[in-house]
């Protein structure tokens, strides 16, 4: 009796799952979106938006601090730890940000899972993939489609696969994000 009562919790779970990804994420009026995005995530600060069609996985282990934006097709993993975005950050489209990855030394092909920090003011472009374990630092640059597999110093643009150190940033990063449409 127990064992089907653990199957039936799963494919319930599996079904919020997708009616959530699928059609709540997909419904083009922002605040009726929000709603549903505060019950899933750990913490959503003020004067966020968050665009249609963003994957969360375990949203409990999320944390988004104020005015930041999170652009469509973005998937958030909190499996494996902790996900942290403070305040002011902004990530671009069909970015990945994973805290949950498989070992690829373990002869059973086991998972390892490590919190993944984004300090305030960073600019993560599109497409990139940050792994598990990473910090990035007060107003880093993340170049489009890059794969971020160590820790960022605040104020430095990296690119390339594996990202690398390409610049620095210099503005004093005075700006507060703001975008709110009522529709996207």
């Amino acid at each position: 009796m127990k064992k089907r009562l653990t199957h039936f919790y799963i494919a319930w779970q599996a079904f919020n799952d997708y009616l959530y990804r699928e059609w709540i994420m997909r419904v083009p009026f922002y605040l009726f979106r929000l709603f549903f995005i505060k019950k899933t995530l750990a913490k959503l600060g003020q004067n966020c938006f968050i665009a249609m069609e963003i994957e969360t996985r375990y949203g409990k282990n999320i944390s988004i601090g104020d005015n930041c934006i999170i652009n469509k097709k973005v998937l958030l993993d909190g499996r494996g730890g902790r996900l942290t975005l403070e305040n002011n950050v902004d990530v671009a489209q069909e970015v990945n940000i994973w805290t949950l990855s498989h070992d690829p030394q373990h002869d059973y092909h086991a998972t390892k899972g490590a919190d993944v920090y984004i300090e305030e003011y960073v600019w993560i472009a599109s497409r990139v993939t940050i792994l598990p374990g990473v910090r990035i630092g007060r107003g880093a640059v993340v170049a489009t489609g890059s794969v971020v597999t160590k820790n960022v110093p605040p104020m430095t643009i990296v690119a390339g696969v594996p990202a690398k150190v390409v610049g620095q940033r210099t503005s004093r990063l005075q700006y507060t994000l703001n975008h709110q449409p009522w529709f996207r």
